[in-house]
């Protein structure tokens, strides 16, 4: 039997997440977490990761949506970054 799964959908290009929102999603874990260090926004800002404070690293989030780890998807009370379709469809069981 599958489960049903209803989901909500955001472009946050075009809706960008508020420094509160990205605070929230984080539910007071590291904001590298949530982070897109591969990016080539990052790699073009040409600046050392280990030099970056958390906040900091909220702040460039908050500026630059192509920093955060896609896609963001928050399932009950757990919210994943980054996570891929097989990871997504353990999670769901």
């Amino acid at each position: 039997m599958r489960k049903k799964v209803e989901f909500a959908e955001r472009d946050f290009f075009k809706e960008p997440f508020s420094r509160a929102e990205i605070e929230k999603l984080l539910q007071g874990g590291k904001p590298s977490e949530m982070f897109n260090f591969r990016s080539p926004s990052f790699k073009n800002m040409k600046v050392e990761q280990d030099k970056l404070t958390d906040a900091q690293l909220i702040d460039l989030m908050f500026k630059e949506p192509r920093l955060i780890r896609r896609p963001v998807v928050k399932l009950g009370k757990k919210v994943y970054f980054g996570a891929d379709a097989k990871t997504l469809a353990a999670i769901m069981k």
